[in-house]
């Protein structure tokens, strides 16, 4: 049983391709950054906000998806990256 079921039994119910929004919470590293930013295409809509104490960066990316697969392709590539949350 993978931690992704209960977003996979979610998704399976909406009609794709779609957007879909991707909220993470990254440690405020340029090497995690680019990490997290290298998951999406060029024409991803990335958007960052930084916490208040400067630590950690919020990282929200809208992207056309074309199957649920992809989507939770792309929370599993981001799970291998230290210090990554995936909202």
């Amino acid at each position: 049983m993978s931690v992704f079921d209960n977003l996979r039994a979610q998704l399976e119910q909406l009609d794709w391709p779609n957007v879909y929004l991707f909220k993470f919470i990254v440690p405020n590293d340029n090497e995690r950054m680019a990490q997290v930013s290298a998951l999406f295409d060029e024409q991803a809509d990335i958007s960052y906000h930084q916490s208040g104490g400067g630590n950690y960066v919020s990282v929200s990316v809208k992207e056309v998806m074309l199957t649920v697969d992809s989507i939770i392709e792309i929370y599993e590539k981001a799970a291998q990256i230290k210090g990554v949350i995936s909202l």
